[in-house]
Order: structure tokens, then C-alpha cells, then sequence
């Protein structure tokens, strides 16, 4: 299937939703026991370029690695609980995907001038309001993307050197994600544009003059994916993220995939049990 039904992107305040709010790897927490309403008000960096992606000064400090990594993230606060208890948590290893008549995915892209911010945890594009995914009946709209290394999500066992996670939010709150596996080579594409601009210090924002990223540029050819109900990859570990893994990967320079790694290591969540989660795969 080519890469969606590709469409022109929607104009600027055609009824989005104001973003505001924290990151998307610091998003506040979706307890079982909140409303949706609330939870629409509390999701990650759903912000526009201008605001702060720096984590909110109360919020507890969390690591991949050391005594507030992966396997201590339920104790930092009792908001992260999902963390260690939930069922549906994410990354997860492909295996086994049933295949399915899914519903393409239907990109409305365009091109943007972004701000590119270090967080502290990785590099988030944040992209303004008008560029739209559509699958099926659902319309959700591109929020912000950001990296991690390797890839969190494992297809039969193996991860990628790098995954992009481009984070969607509909008008009721509700996420999808678009991973983008990324794999060494030399042929270009629109990450490289971001890797030429990394911002080195945590909490800083790089807006480069007269640089222009199409978003097309981001994707594969086709646009064949996985699909899976689970979270988000980061404290708090709120349920109910739509996942979609694009099975096609993207070439990303290796020379930026060492300076990411210079820059944070390895920020990726281990492989979390799948506990019967049925995996669909479009032909």
C-alpha cells in the first residue's frame, strides 16, 4: 500500500484543540479513576513550539538507567503506578501479528519551520497545528515526534538503531502513534535535517532560521504497519495509546545516529509483557 492517501495539509486553527502542557515523554498522569475530560487537559507536550518542554518543576526525576530507571519508575510517584501494574504497557516485541483488512493510513502533511528541543530524555520536534493522520473514522492531528535509541519496539526480537515516535492526539484526547524504525544508511531524509541541528543542553530550544522539514519527507514509501492497543513508553505509563508501527524503516545517516547516542545514551524502555494483546498486521 503506498504511503497513505496523501492529502493537503488542514489550514492552521481549522478547530484544533490549544496546545499546552508538558512533553510528551513527561505527560502527566492518566489514573484509571480520571476523566477523559481530564485527561485531554493533562496530555504531554501537546504544546506549541513556544512553550516550555522542560519538565514541570514538581514532577519526579526519572532515568532509564541507575535507581530511577525503567524498573523503579512505579515507586518514584504514586501517579506513575501503570508503570509496574498496568497490562497493556509499551514497547512490546512483535510476534506473531494476525494479518488484517486495516484501515490505511492517510497522512495530511506539510512542511514546517520547527523547533527543535533537547528535553533532557531526547530531541521533540514540536509541530504546529494542520498536519492530520486519518485512519478510518478517526481524525487525529500530529502534535510532536521525538527519538529513541535503539528502538523500543522489537520486530521478532530484533530492534532497529533508532525509532522516531510521531505522537497524535484526536479531538477527544486520545493518542496514536506513528513509529518510524530507523536503520543506518546513506540515503537522506527528513530526520536528517533534525540531526543537523541537535540542541546540546537539556531544556534548550533550537529554531533554525529559514529551515523548512516536510513531514512527507519522514516516511517510508509505503505505509504497511503493525497495530496494537498500549501506552505511552514514559512515566506515567497511561493506557490506552493506539499504536501503529510502520514496517517499512527509514535510512538515517550514521554519523547522526552516533551523535544521539553521544548526547543520551540509550533512552529506551525494556520489551513489556504482552498478556494476550491480540497484534493485527496489514497486508
Amino acid at each position: 500500500m503506498e504511503c497513505g492517501k496523501a492529502f493537503a495539509p488542514e489550514p492552521a486553527g481549522g478547530g484544533a484543540e490549544p496546545r499546552t502542557g508538558p512533553h510528551f515523554p513527561t505527560v502527566v498522569a492518566m489514573m484509571r479513576t480520571l476523566s477523559s475530560a481530564t485527561v485531554a487537559l493533562s496530555l504531554m507536550t501537546l504544546a506549541a513550539p513556544t512553550a516550555s518542554a522542560t519538565p514541570p518543576d514538581a514532577a519526579p526525576h526519572w532515568h532509564y538507567t541507575g535507581p530511577a530507571g525503567p524498573a523503579a519508575w512505579a515507586q518514584l510517584d504514586p501517579q506513575f503506578a501503570a508503570c509496574s501494574t498496568g497490562r497493556l504497557q509499551s514497547p512490546i516485541d512483535i510476534r506473531d501479528a494476525t494479518p488484517a483488512p486495516l484501515p490505511p493510513l492517510e497522512f495530511g502533511y506539510g512542511s514546517i519551520s520547527p523547533a527543535i528541543v533537547n528535553n533532557g530524555h531526547t530531541v521533540q520536534v514540536n509541530v504546529p497545528p494542520g498536519h492530520v493522520l486519518k485512519v478510518g473514522e478517526r481524525r487525529y492531528e500530529l502534535q510532536q515526534f521525538h527519538f529513541h535509541t535503539p528502538s523500543e519496539e522489537r520486530i521478532q526480537g530484533r530492534a532497529s538503531a533508532m525509532v522516531a515516535h510521531l505522537v497524535h492526539r484526536d479531538a477527544e484526547g486520545h493518542l496514536g502513534v506513528v513509529a518510524v524504525l530507523l536503520q543506518p544508511g546513506e540515503q537522506r531524509s527528513g530526520f536528517d535535517a533534525v540531526f543537523e541541528h541537535l540542541p546540546q543542553r537539556a531544556g534548550e530550544t533550537l529554531t533554525v532560521e529559514n529551515l523548512s522539514l516536510d513531514l512527507p519527507s519522514l516516511l517510508p514509501a509505503t505505509s504497511r504497519y503493525f497495530d496494537y492497543e498500549g501506552s505511552l513508553t514514559t512515566p506515567p505509563c497511561s493506557e490506552g495509546v493506539h499504536w501503529m508501527v510502520l514496517r517499512e524503516p527509514v535510512r538515517l545517516s550514521p554519523r547522526h545516529i552516533k551523535a544521539f547516542r553521544r548526547l543520551y545514551g540509550s533512552n529506551a524502555r525494556p520489551v513489556q509483557p504482552l498478556n494476550g494483546r491480540p497484534i493485527k498486521v496489514s497486508p
